[in-house]
């Protein structure tokens, strides 16, 4: 029988640093953040060439923080972008790892999330688990189609957080998740746009593919230019999906992505830099108003969340936009840690809730 507190660590890994977190049942004991340099990730030529040498990093990380892998329970980590599934959480089961590791999988460091709480369990005979990974599929099918028959619409978004501060919003109005619609902004480096009803999200923007443009994506961008670019002789594969996808967004007009520092340079009478910010905020409050039709207008609450709601110019823009759709509610930052804990913790207590992964 499961104790009262079980102690689990959470893994989320990024693309140059692994968070990870001992918990107390709910409660965090102690979080860390393992950066990796450049020159450490030099050696590796993807993301799945790193997982030995962040599974050692994250050992003795535990360490470190006083802890012993025996004392364990159970481990979860970020989901990668796999295969669309329902929104829950996982049993990272042989069939999971197979496609983590054969290529099945979109090259990312989240995907390691899981490998590494895989390896954890293994060396230690616990359960490992991820939940609500970007893959998460609970599009309607409509919202599929697109007006190239080859190139369909995919569900990818900021599940885990997405799903965790509407809950949380939810519960503080003494609702339940599938007795309201929201649409809930996930504002980080990418942005998620997600029409939530009743629990469900049943579409988004896709961060990759089109939207807002965000401090490091270009977002939704003029088609026929874009063909000129891609047969232009200037660019190969990776250089172009580096310039839309990485360096594209804020970073390519003012060469920042920290909303932070492109406020100073406003404060410091920086008009283009303005105009750049505003640009973007304009661009989600368009993209929230479009997901307000999906819902026909039936709308209980906007929520803005990620590291870009902090900004105070951005939400203001917004606000001034979208206020008319619904209340807004801005809860900034992400709690992804704290929402894989609290997944474990279900996990550990109703193993029916577990899914498998096929």
């Amino acid at each position: 029988m499961m104790t009262e507190k079980p102690l689990i660590l959470v893994i989320n890994p990024g693309s140059t640093s692994t968070k990870i977190a001992i918990f107390e049942g709910t409660e965090m004991l102690k979080e860390l953040e393992l950066t990796h340099t450049a020159n450490e990730l030099a050696n590796f030529k993807s993301s799945l060439e790193q997982l030995d040498y962040r599974f050692e990093a994250v050992s003795n990380a535990i360490k470190e923080m006083g802890y012993n892998e025996s004392d364990l329970k159970a481990a979860i980590g970020r989901g990668g972008p796999i295969k669309p599934l329902q929104s829950g959480v996982y049993h990272v089961s042989e069939a999971l790892v197979k496609d983590l590791t054969t290529g099945q999988a979109t090259d990312h460091a989240s995907l390691l999330g899981g490998l590494i709480a895989y390896k954890i369990s293994q060396k230690n005979n616990i359960p490992a688990y991820i939940a609500d990974p970007i893959s998460v599929d609970e599009f309607e099918d409509v919202a599929r189609i697109s007006g190239c028959p080859e190139l369909p619409r995919i569900s990818l978004l900021h599940a885990l957080n997405i799903k965790a501060v509407a809950e949380e919003v939810a519960h503080e109005e003494g609702k339940n998740l599938n007795e309201v619609n929201y649409i809930v902004a996930h504002l980080g480096g990418g942005f998620s746009i997600c029409p939530m009803r009743k629990g469900k999200l049943i579409d988004a923007n896709n961060a990759n593919d089109a939207g807002p443009m965000s401090p490091e994506r270009c977002g939704t961008v003029p088609l026929q230019g874009l063909l000129k670019m891609c047969f232009s002789g200037k660019y190969d594969y990776p250089t172009l999906r580096k310039k839309l996808i990485g360096r594209g967004g804020l970073v390519a007009h003012v060469g920042t992505a920290d909303c932070r520092e492109v406020t100073k340079m406003i404060e410091a009478g920086d008009k283009h830099a303005a105009l750049c910010l505003e640009a973007m905020a304009y661009q989600i409050a368009k993209e929230i108003g479009a997901m307000a039709t999906v819902l026909k207008g039936d709308v209980d609450k906007i929520i803005l969340t990620g590291g870009v709601a902090y900004n105070k110019i951005v939400v203001d823009h917004v606000k001034e936009r979208v206020s008319f759709i619904a209340p807004i509610k801005v809860r900034p930052g992400q709690n992804e840690m704290k929402a894989l804990a609290i997944h474990a913790v279900k996990a550990l207590k109703y193993s029916e809730i577990i899914k498998e992964y096929k």
